[in-house]
């Protein structure tokens, strides 16, 4: 049975709610992670590493369009996405959630404005910081979410929400499980920062 895609006024009608996550203090509700192309394999652990990101997931081998060599970007290494926003795209089925193609779903408030580029978040025992790199719908999101999905996550009005997620970056490396917190520990200083 196909999944029915909600329309663009049933996922606006969603705003408020998604609007009223919590802004330091977070869960973990959902950990995926993509072993291959097309592939999602949903766990209770993952060990989360400064080279690999997400061990036994794909980013350090499929690359990216945005380096100039086309290998992963250091920026791209792991997707965080409002468990909130997922659960109203996916109309309400847990089980469509890894579909989005992100590693960690998060009950915490992910907008520019609560978590700017270089905040960094404690996330089970290791810590991760939201890199500048924009995360946008694609394709595929469009195809197993709908058209209506694909324009709400990505217009211009919800930008700063960033409905579609985040990007971050693996800066101590630990292990997260599902419902562990993700909490906001601020900004990273500039001589913590790679240069």
């Amino acid at each position: 049975m196909l999944a029915q895609h909600l329309t663009r006024p049933e996922l606006e009608a969603g705003v408020a709610q998604i609007v009223a996550a919590p802004a330091d203090l977070g869960t973990v509700e959902l950990i995926a992670r993509r072993p291959a192309e097309g592939e999602r394999e949903v766990l209770e652990e993952a060990t989360l590493d400064l080279a690999e990101g997400l061990v036994g997931d794909t980013w350090h081998t499929r690359g990216s369009r945005r380096t100039a060599d086309g290998s992963a970007h250091p920026d791209m290494q792991l997707t965080l996405m409002s468990a909130r926003v997922i659960d109203l795209v996916a109309g309400g089925d847990r089980e469509r959630w890894p579909l989005a193609g992100d590693q960690l779903y998060v009950d915490l408030d992910l907008s520019a404005e609560n978590l700017p580029a270089g905040t960094r978040l404690a996330v089970g025992s290791a810590v991760v910081e939201v890199t500048p790199e924009p995360h946008t719908g694609c394709k595929k999101f469009s195809a197993r979410f709908g058209g209506d999905a694909h324009r709400f996550v990505n217009t211009r009005e919800h930008r700063g929400l960033r409905l579609r997620g985040l990007n971050a970056k693996v800066v101590e490396a630990g292990t997260v499980r599902c419902g562990d917190t993700i909490r906001k520990l601020g900004a990273a200083r500039a001589d913590e920062r790679p240069r």
